[in-house]
């Protein structure tokens, strides 16, 4: 009777395993779907680029004239105000003598036929911008005494100071670009290079004209625009579309292979501009595909998903 108890203990317990057996999940089958960057892509374009080498520059006028008494006397009247721009031969002052001063009219109540005024007219002699007056209307003054200074305006620039190393750049190139803090940018001609270097900063002074719509305040900063390279027909990319290591001595692209593969592709770099990077090798035609946007820290071959902008 045991025997038989013992049997049919058995019989239930594999009955009992098999039916867990049959209850747990199954495995399986599809091995999941690798995962797909999402990205952007661009293409490469060909057009001229500019290298520039930024400098500041300081506008400044580096002449000056002086508007002095013709004689001894008193300030009349004047006509000009400080910061005032005049042409020259304009009326600045009216002065009267002190001999005419202290006559008054009795030379007219004596003989009318003299005209005598004691009154002297001084004019500007250059055209520009007033930046001093030194003095106001019931001053003595004497004859040759500085009574205002007068800003030359031919003699307005911006003043750069040149590492003498760039000069090369420079002389390649005299036409340059002035960039004003509101984002202006004027047409600049170099006038004169200063034939001396400062001896402690190894800088040369060039004087650079512009083209200038408006009046530009004294002791402006400017940034001077100096050509370093330029090419007329680069195969470029955005600078998004380039990645580099932590050092910077290497540089590559994600290049699609195929509709979901992009691939690591060295590349050596030549000009670059504000938003653009030659690519010098490999050449790329204008028909690959280049990530944009999703390409950092993607692998050597990576699985993306192309997004349309």
């Amino acid at each position: 009777m045991k025997r038989v108890y013992c049997i049919l203990f058995c019989l239930a317990t594999l009955m009992a395993s098999s039916c867990k057996s049959k209850e747990e999940p199954k495995e399986e089958d599809n091995v999941a779907e690798e995962v797909q960057t999402p990205v952007t892509v661009t293409n490469v374009s060909n057009e001229a680029l500019k290298e520039y080498v930024e400098l500041n520059a300081m506008s400044s006028f580096l002449q000056s004239s002086f508007i002095k008494a013709t004689a001894n006397g008193y300030i009349k009247s004047s006509n000009i105000k400080l910061g005032q721009f005049v042409h020259a031969g304009q009326l600045a002052f009216i002065m009267q003598t002190k001999e005419a001063k202290a006559l008054g009219n009795t030379i007219n109540e004596l003989d009318s036929s003299f005209r005598f005024s004691g009154l002297i007219k001084i004019h500007a002699t250059q055209t520009g911008y007033i930046t001093a007056v030194d003095h106001q209307p019931g001053d003595y003054v004497q004859d040759g005494e500085q009574v205002a200074v007068l800003s030359d305006a031919k003699s307005f620039g911006f003043l750069l100071n040149l590492p003498y190393e760039l000069r090369q750049y420079l002389m390649n190139n005299k036409t340059v670009e002035v960039v004003l803090p509101d984002k202006t940018v004027l047409k600049g001609t170099v006038a004169h290079v200063m034939p001396a270097v400062d001896s402690v900063s190894q800088t040369e002074a060039v004087l650079i004209k512009v083209d200038a719509p408006s009046s530009i305040p004294q002791n402006l900063i400017g940034r001077v625009r100096i050509v370093k390279n330029a090419k007329n027909n680069a195969t470029s990319l955005p600078k998004e579309a380039v990645l580099t290591d932590e050092s910077q001595n290497s540089f590559w692209v994600m290049k699609m292979i195929d509709s979901v593969t992009a691939v690591k592709v060295p590349v050596v770099k030549g000009i670059e501009t504000g938003d653009k990077v030659e690519i010098v090798q490999p050449s790329f035609s204008p028909t690959d595909k280049i990530i944009i946007k999703g390409n950092y820290g993607l692998p050597d071959t990576a699985k993306v998903k192309v997004l349309k902008e």
